[in-house]
């Protein structure tokens, strides 16, 4: 980032992250947290249809490839289509935590422009952890892991508990959720966004 904010910067008592012991597997696939996720669902015919893998430590690589659809100027990614890359990538870290934790603040700064029909390929990782404060940083570049950068983040998300989606979110999508007999399917849909 070219200025992080002092939100942004973790306090004295912070810690390094711990991954937690049931975590994917370095290099497993995460998979989608809610299929209706624009940023990861399967189910969003125009969605970004971002895939994650777990890293080392508390880190995780991400792809996605920019369609039409995500288009702002004619030919190139929307900046709000790029800052939803990195907060879905962010967001996805919590996972390796085994945390729900919601977007507190996302600070984004675009560096290159990103074409249609480009890959995008993220790395993100846990800084630190302050109580319910998650520190993370994203860094998205064009064509490959070593191609030029093109956008970066910071973000902190904030723990909740699930009743935060039940009191927020909408009663049928929820009720659906909760009912999912898989556990894991129905831990994840919890896991991203305010």
């Amino acid at each position: 980032m070219s200025r992080t904010s002092a939100a942004l910067q973790p306090p004295a008592d912070a810690v390094k992250p711990v991954r937690h012991p049931d975590a994917p597997a370095p290099g497993e696939l995460l998979g989608a947290h809610y299929e209706q996720c624009f940023g990861c669902g399967g189910e969003q015919p125009h969605g970004l249809h971002l895939e994650a893998r777990a890293g080392e430590g508390v880190s995780l690589t991400a792809e996605f490839t920019v369609q039409p659809a995500h288009q702002g100027a004619p030919g190139l990614a929307h900046g709000g289509v790029l800052a939803t890359a990195l907060d879905e990538t962010l967001g996805s870290l919590n996972w390796l935590l085994r945390t729900i934790a919601v977007t507190g603040r996302l600070e984004t700064d675009f560096v290159l422009p990103v074409p249609v029909g480009t890959v995008l390929f993220l790395e993100a990782e846990v800084t630190a952890v302050a109580r319910r404060k998650i520190y993370s940083t994203a860094t998205g570049r064009i064509g490959g892991p070593d191609g030029p950068v093109a956008v970066r983040a910071d973000a902190l998300f904030v723990e909740v508990k699930v009743d935060h989606f039940i009191d927020n979110g909408r009663a049928e999508e929820i009720r659906a959720a909760m009912s999912d007999p898989d556990q894991i399917r129905r831990a994840r849909a919890f896991e991203v966004n305010p």
